[in-house]
């Protein structure tokens, strides 16, 4: 059985990208765009690792980042982002990595999930 991966993204191109890479990989995606509608998901499914965006509409993702591990203290979150200045969030610590939208990005977020939870 594959691997469930929550990602909460605004961007409808990135939302494409991550998810058919992830995909190809051998994860199932499930994609929100913000972060709302990232924890009701959560409510209603359960998930092996989040990914999450830090700018979003109704709620940042260090404030869904917040919200995940009052829920799910134990659950994986990647910080996918591009702002490499939240790194320094003391929020941002509470995630098991941030990583910066860039043209290695996606390699280094595939990577950080197979350490994570394997495939």
């Amino acid at each position: 059985m594959a691997k469930k991966i929550l990602l909460i993204e605004d961007e409808r191109n990135q939302i494409i990208l991550i998810s058919e890479t992830l995909e190809k990989e051998g994860y199932e995606v499930c994609a929100v765009s913000n972060g709302e509608d990232g924890l009701k998901k959560l409510q209603e499914m359960d998930f092996n690792l989040v990914i999450v965006d830090i700018k979003m509409p109704k709620m940042s993702g260090l404030e869904t980042l917040a919200n995940i591990l009052g829920q799910r203290k134990n659950l994986p979150v990647i910080i996918y982002t591009a702002y490499p200045q939240y790194k320094t969030d003391f929020m941002s610590w509470a995630a098991d990595a941030y990583i910066v939208k860039s043209s290695t990005g996606l390699e280094e977020l595939v990577s950080h999930i197979k350490e994570l939870i394997g495939v």
